[in-house]
């Protein structure tokens, strides 16, 4: 018994190399991502107007795993498809709301006898997961209302090219800009955003050192390097793999950029940083090593040391924390799911690292 328990403690002390297991560990992930699928836990009950964004990261994680079949695929996609909202009529289309997604039901109220419009709460990053999650189940996105969708997020282009998310009252920023150009690209419809606008926008928010912030003047940051680069690449401003090409050429400072990127993996773990003088985190494997991807930079990574670091983030239960130690959550798991797939861990899917989702075909990149 005290055999047993000295081997217990090994495995559970997130302090010692000894208990970390050295592999990536499939069948429990698999388990972690069907029990968040089943069930919303009690944590993320506060999340509940997300819970689209939260099947999105449950539903293209089971796909990275190749487990999709663990997916009601019916089901899912009629529940997603119950999330759009729909214009009155055409006219509606140009009064300045917007026509994407809810992101759950608390967030969509249903039209009454009248017939009287209803508030609309749909939202560009709830249109992306939509988008993403059909994309991911096999639904034709050509049978969807994408006309109401894309000439109603006009509305939402700001003066500066930026987006907001929802109709009024929100903040405008990359991340915004980002879920523009995807739902764009995945609806194959571009009617939707001014791409030269959106261009001197991101353009505009590269900082000095390189990399870009959420809006011009802020402090770089991975993710809104990440929502930069991806849309420069998804509206077809960067080609696929610029360092390659004449970067001198180039609008956005590349070198720099690189540079910018490069640092951001650290020397005494392996794991990528968001921030300068921030803490490693597993989420920053995707979102900076993305960026790294489709420059055609991924070559200098330090493979081994990241894929050491996202181990010590694993969990014993499935799925990744934010940092060592920590209890895995969804956001970290499948953005941990997307680094090892670029990272082309046996057994699992390909990701389009643009996109952010499982790959498939798609056509432009």
């Amino acid at each position: 018994m005290a055999e047993e328990d000295d081997a217990f403690l090994s495995l559970s002390d997130p302090d010692s190399e000894d208990s970390i297991p050295m592999f990536f560990d499939k069948n429990s992930h698999i388990c972690y991502l069907e029990m968040m699928l089943e069930l919303l836990p009690s944590p993320y009950q506060s999340q509940e107007i997300n819970r689209l964004t939260l099947a999105y990261f449950a539903v293209c994680g089971l796909d990275i795993l190749r487990s999709l079949d663990r997916v009601d695929k019916e089901g899912v996609i009629k529940w997603v498809l119950s999330l759009q909202a729909h214009p009155l009529d055409e006219a509606e289309l140009s009064k300045g709301q917007f026509y994407g997604f809810h992101g759950s039901r608390s967030s969509q109220f249903r039209p009454n006898d009248n017939g009287d419009a209803m508030p609309n709460g749909s939202h560009l990053a709830s249109t992306y997961c939509a988008l993403s999650v059909l994309k991911t189940l096999g639904y034709d996105l050509s049978l969807l209302d994408s006309t109401s969708i894309v000439e109603s997020m006009k509305n939402l282009q700001q003066r500066d090219g930026s987006f907001m998310p929802i109709h009024s009252g929100a903040e405008t920023d990359l991340r915004f800009v980002y879920c523009a150009a995807a739902i764009s690209f995945m609806l194959e419809n571009w009617i939707g955003i001014d791409k030269e606008k959106a261009k001197e926008y991101i353009i505009n928010c590269q900082s000095y050192d390189g990399g870009f912030g959420l809006t011009p003047g802020s402090e770089s940051h991975g993710g809104a390097t990440f929502c930069a680069v991806a849309s420069l690449r998804l509206m077809g401003f960067i080609e696929d793999d610029i360092l390659s090409k004449n970067v001198s050429s180039c609008f956005i400072n590349v070198p720099l950029l690189l540079d910018w990127s490069l640092q951001r993996q650290a020397a005494s773990d392996g794991g990528f940083q968001g921030r300068l003088n921030k803490a490693t985190d597993t989420c920053y494997a995707f979102w900076v090593g993305g960026v790294l991807k489709i420059l055609g930079a991924h070559k200098f990574i330090n493979y081994e040391g990241l894929r050491k670091f996202l181990f010590t983030c694993q969990s014993q239960y499935g799925g990744f924390g934010k940092t060592p130690g920590q209890l895995p959550d969804l956001y970290h798991a499948y953005y941990g799911y997307c680094a090892f797939s670029m990272l082309e861990e046996p057994g699992l899917g390909s990701i389009c690292t643009e996109l952010g989702i499982p790959n498939g075909v798609h056509p432009g990149l």
